[in-house]
């Protein structure tokens, strides 16, 4: 996604106030463009894991579009981005500039032909579905991909395995007040266990710091520019401002048991 964006009012949600837009979109409306819990690095990796050279490439709810831009460096065969917002459908659009297709549609129902596609990314979504949601999506994306197709995703997790369910639901419920998304973040082994029953074979899992608002990762994912923009967004806004430092608070409250993950996911061969 490139730096120019447009205007606050191509941002989906741009009627709502501070005090009541989603975590996500109130970040991009004070100038954030990376948005993903392991930032930029994670990222990165994860489309390298996932193969993406000469192929045929798929992603769900691309957003504002800089994994999308990101994708289309790796040279894929294709590209088609399904976004159900029609705001962030255009702005994928815009950042993209006619190197591939984005699509009006839900990941859990795609309208796209079985078998279609070699890989399909997903990042930052899924932790914000319900489990039986997350589980559609996942079924949708094993439809979609040729078998031996992967399905590359970079999400919110839960760690350790064995953390207390009491404490789950108390992060769980913690980020919604602060982010206004049901956020539903699983453990490793849950993430795991989602593919699983969808028939995937996990290939790889990769970990990174959850450190969204941390100064040092805003710095690395957005350039000296890009975050003095984002910080004098910050503090002239006072009611984003309140917000911010919520989100922030929260995930410093729940920091030992918050990080990023990353799993590349294979569509067994049949």
């Amino acid at each position: 996604m490139s730096e120019t964006q447009g205007t606050h009012d191509a941002l989906p949600l741009a009627d709502r106030d501070a005090a009541h837009l989603p975590g996500h979109w109130l970040l991009a409306r004070l100038g954030k463009r990376v948005l993903r819990p392991g930032g930029k690095e994670l990222t990165e990796r994860m489309l390298s894991d996932a193969n993406l050279k000469g192929v045929d490439v798929v992603e769900f709810a691309p957003g504002l579009g800089r994994t999308a831009q990101s994708i289309l460096e790796y040279a894929p065969k294709s590209y088609v981005g399904v976004e159900s917002d029609e705001s962030a459908a255009e702005l994928t659009r815009k950042a993209i500039n006619g190197a591939g297709t984005v699509l009006g549609g839900e990941a859990s129902k795609t309208g796209l032909d079985a078998s279609t596609a070699d890989v399909v990314v997903g990042e930052a979504m899924l932790t914000m579905q319900t489990d039986k949601h997350k589980a559609e999506i996942v079924q949708e994306a094993f439809r979609v991909l040729r078998p031996g197709g992967r399905y590359a995703i970079h999400e919110l997790a839960i760690e350790p395995d064995a953390v207390d369910d009491e404490i789950k639901t108390d992060i769980r419920q913690s980020l919604a007040r602060s982010i206004k998304v049901n956020a539903r973040p699983l453990t490793a082994t849950e993430w795991r266990q989602l593919f699983v029953e969808a028939g995937f074979e996990v290939e790889t899992v990769g970990f990174a710091p959850m450190a969204l608002l941390e100064p040092k990762r805003i710095l690395a994912d957005e350039g000296l520019l890009g975050t003095l923009k984002f910080m004098g967004n910050v503090i002239r806004d006072s009611d984003a401002r309140a917000r911010v430092l919520q989100m922030r608070s929260t995930f410093t409250k729940y920091k030992k048991h918050l990080v990023a993950i990353e799993i590349i996911a294979k569509k067994k061969e049949t």
